[in-house]
């Protein structure tokens, strides 16, 4: 349904591409884009929803090029980017009202969704209130509503979780997961949880450049048998850091449980442990969990 082949995006005075060559096609279901700050991540979906022109390579949208011509796409897209602004002197059903007609939402239409989303993303309390006076969670929350103001076919949400609460956090990625049965969603993150448990679909970009992507279940293969946790006494702590992938550890009354990445035992005593989807994200960010030699060998 949405497919970019080939996308490249340079800008001026910087020596590397944004994104590099990418390729990546989506169909409906939930596409988790993992990736660490500055991969490229907000780039690649602002050409996805047709708000940055591609250096080279296109966008198709049911077959056709939505570069050259993005209005259908458009129609039939909600799109949240990070910096989502707002009229701070309008209230959020003010706000919607002037998004609904913008998208072109018929206005009895419009007023019956309104309500539905302002309780869906529990705000209907705060609805006389001026956004210019909501929280930085509550901004989010109304992002959240004007995505789904048109009942889009293709969902774009970048970093969509940012300031909601767990319990908010929870929410939203499930309301996510329902929605992917029958859309294109493409979910941007850089916190694993926020995709773990709803995408079946993950792909990995570092530097601009589709480093992995497979079922979360493809991912943990990656690093099976690459996984140890160790117990060490805390002034040992900054030598394993140095030397290995370390994805948490744990101050405990016995000493600082370490959970690392190796393809080796690393010490005598550590033991093996099933890997998570965190332990794959790490290992393809930063490269297959090879011990590094200690300063000074």
């Amino acid at each position: 349904m949405l497919d970019l082949r080939a996308v490249t995006k340079r800008y001026k005075g910087r020596a590397q591409p944004a994104v590099d060559d990418l390729t990546l096609r989506l169909t409906p279901g939930l596409c988790g884009l993992l990736g660490p700050n500055g991969a490229g991540k907000s780039t690649l979906l602002r050409i996805a929803a047709t708000v940055t022109r591609p250096t080279a390579g296109t966008v198709l949208f049911h077959g056709a090029d939505a570069v050259a011509g993005p209005q259908p796409l458009r129609r039939a897209l909600g799109y949240l980017p990070q910096d989502f602004g707002v009229y701070p002197n309008l209230t959020a059903r003010e706000f919607l009202r002037y998004l609904a007609a913008a998208k072109g939402v018929p206005r009895a239409a419009a007023r019956a969704r309104i309500d539905d989303l302002l309780e869906l993303v529990n705000l209907t309390d705060a609805v006389k209130r001026p956004l210019g006076t909501y929280s930085g969670g509550m901004l989010r929350r109304i992002g959240i509503a004007q995505v789904l103001l048109a009942d889009p076919q293709v969902i774009i949400v970048d970093e969509p979780t940012a300031g909601l609460d767990p319990e908010e956090r929870v929410r939203f990625r499930n309301l996510l997961g329902e929605l992917a049965a029958e859309r294109v969603v493409l979910l941007s993150t850089h916190i694993v949880s926020d995709v773990e448990s709803v995408a079946s679909d993950i792909a990995v970009l570092t530097a601009g450049r589709l480093r992995a992507r497979g079922t979360p279940e493809e991912l943990l293969r990656t690093v099976a048998g690459q996984v140890w946790e160790v117990l060490v006494d805390p002034a040992s702590v900054p030598a394993v850091q140095a030397r290995y992938t370390v994805s948490r550890l744990a101050r405990t009354p016995e000493g600082v449980r370490i959970r690392l990445l190796s393809p080796h035992q690393p010490y005598e005593g550590a033991a093996p442990l099933p890997p998570d989807l965190e332990d794959a994200y790490l290992a393809l960010v930063h490269g297959p969990p090879t011990a590094r030699a200690p300063e000074g060998a």
